[in-house]
């Protein structure tokens, strides 16, 4: 709980232990076996958070974090230990705090929905299990797609794409390599598997601002953003690429701040054991790059897993703030876990801190962190305490009331399918018969809605009509006209595209998606090869 303007996490019967906020974005560690107190831990945590006013994102991965919407109520050992440790005179009050839900298969909170192009080849490569020559061809696709201003939006742009260039292998590999069909078809059973998995839904527009996850209430409460993740860990590889993906976007855009009173973000990585398992090398130093500096960015990190041990060492010993729970040392290798956990701790005198680890109580735990100066503090045994909140998982009338209610329903409840790489290369097909196309095959319906809405873009002129080769640049400079002549976008619902709208006037009101920030901005990879 926020109290005394620190975070307190907690209590014995002689000493406090409390978080400054000027040191949160030192990061932080939550450890400890299932059913030990993790999840109270991390709820006090973003409850603190948010009443400082700090945005908070994290993955609710059985359900019960979203207590966090509804009033807490009293239980027989809450109300022990706010008698106990007088929380009441430090302004312990039962709450409900600011949530935002989010989901990237739409059913449980707002539909998340990035872009092929944003995601980048290597997260893709990486949800895909790609080899490194399966990667290689995947690159190509990518650069061709961004060189050609064929934006890759969704899984058929992908398809279309990659047998694009698979076509045109002649002209792209005396610039970028050999192109194996092999690989290519490889790439695409993979992406059927991808889609048996929502990447259908996952992949598309409008895509998640980021800007959005980073608000405060009316009442300067910081929201707390909640990824429902309990049909998503079954999909770790999507579920550890979109926390990578989030990351380096973080990482990439945001400014320097240096140091601050309190951290403007704070990132809860739920079982982080998954963003690290196979991890390849590479893998592993652009995360171990990211924590190091992200924190000058105002953002703060911390990981929840079962084990310090399943955190690589590297990243460890940028955690500052740690909080361990109980772990059971039955076997040999949960023994060498206990003394991994207990020598990440500043030792106290007053006790064995190997030996309380396997001690602790449900709702105990072994707490360090970082005092003035940043200096580790020395690890105390507290009782944790009291979430404000309830404890325990909403209903589902509840929780669609507050999805119904929330001010970003409009902006991204319905999907939106705009111009890109699938509908240009189809006009560019239907211009050349000679062509034979690879393309998926598609109701017929929607491909002549795709020809009217590309040739609505070209300009009526008395003038020769331009070579076909231009048609992907009339459609882009047509869009960077609107955007940057400042119209306003339409009003209405947007959902799928119609013959009669115009694919230009569709960008303009979307001038905040992907397709008018590639136009604006240009296409630059970053970290992790996606887009900036």
């Amino acid at each position: 709980m926020f109290a005394e303007d620190k975070i307190l996490i907690g209590c014995n019967e002689s000493t406090e232990v409390s978080l400054l906020p000027k040191l949160a974005n030192r990061h932080g560690l939550i450890a400890g076996a299932t059913g030990t107190g993790k999840t109270i831990t991390l709820k006090i945590l973003a409850e603190s958070f948010s009443d400082m006013g700090v945005p908070v994102f994290l993955a609710d991965m059985k359900g019960d974090i979203s207590g966090l919407a509804k009033i807490g109520s009293e239980t027989e050992k809450i109300k022990t230990n706010v008698e106990k440790y007088d929380l009441a005179s430090k302004g312990f009050k039962y709450q409900a705090y600011p949530v935002e839900f989010w989901d990237l298969y739409g059913e449980k909170g707002l539909p998340v929905r990035i872009t092929l192009s944003e995601m980048g080849p290597t997260l893709l490569s990486k949800i895909l299990n790609l080899s490194e020559a399966q990667q290689g061809v995947l690159n190509i696709v990518f650069k061709v797609a961004d060189e050609e201003s064929l934006l890759i939006i969704d899984m058929k742009d992908l398809k279309s794409m990659i047998n694009h260039v698979v076509e045109n292998k002649a002209q792209y590999e005396s610039q970028y390599g050999a192109i194996a069909e092999k690989s290519a078809n490889t790439i695409l059973r993979s992406l059927i598997t991808l889609e048996d998995q929502g990447g259908n839904d996952f992949f598309g527009e409008p895509a998640l601002s980021l800007d959005d996850f980073m608000k405060v209430d009316d009442n300067g409460k910081g929201i707390i953003n909640v990824l429902d993740a309990q049909k998503l860990s079954l999909s770790p590889e999507i579920y550890s690429s979109f926390l990578l993906w989030m990351l380096s976007n973080l990482y990439q855009n945001l400014p320097e701040v240096g140091d601050m009173d309190k951290p403007k973000f704070v990132f809860f990585f739920d079982e982080a054991h998954l963003l690290f398992d196979d991890m390849s090398p590479e893998f592993g130093k652009k995360i171990e790059q990211i924590v190091r500096l992200i924190r000058s960015k105002g953002v703060g990190l911390y990981f929840i897993s079962q084990s310090p041990a399943d955190i690589p060492d590297e990243i460890l010993a940028q955690l500052g703030n740690r909080v361990q729970h109980a772990l059971h040392a039955y076997t040999p290798k949960d023994q060498k876990a206990v003394k991994v956990a207990a020598e990440t701790f500043r030792p106290n005198p007053e006790f064995d801190t190997a030996s309380v680890i396997s001690e602790l109580g449900i709702g105990q735990a072994l707490v360090s962190v970082l005092e003035e100066g940043g200096v580790p503090g020395v690890v105390q045994k507290v009782d944790i305490v009291p979430p404000q909140s309830y404890i325990g998982a909403i209903d589902d009338s509840m929780r669609t009331e507050l999805i119904n209610l929330s001010e970003l329903k409009p902006k991204y409840w319905d999907a939106v399918d705009g111009l890109s790489a699938y509908e240009m290369l189809l006009e560019k097909i239907d211009s050349n018969p000679n062509v034979e196309s690879e393309v998926p095959q598609v109701d017929k319906e929607i491909i002549e809605e795709a020809k009217v809405e590309v040739q609505k873009t070209e300009p009526v002129s008395q003038e020769p009509a331009q070579p076909q080769q231009n048609v992907a640049a009339d459609v882009i400079g047509g869009i960077l006209g609107t955007v940057l002549g400042g119209q306003q976008p339409a009003s209405g619902k947007k959902t799928k595209k119609s013959a009669q709208q115009k694919a230009v006037e569709k960008a303009a009101s979307q001038a905040m998606n992907t397709a008018a920030r590639e136009v604006t901005k240009g296409i630059m990879r970053g970290i992790f090869g996606q887009m900036k």
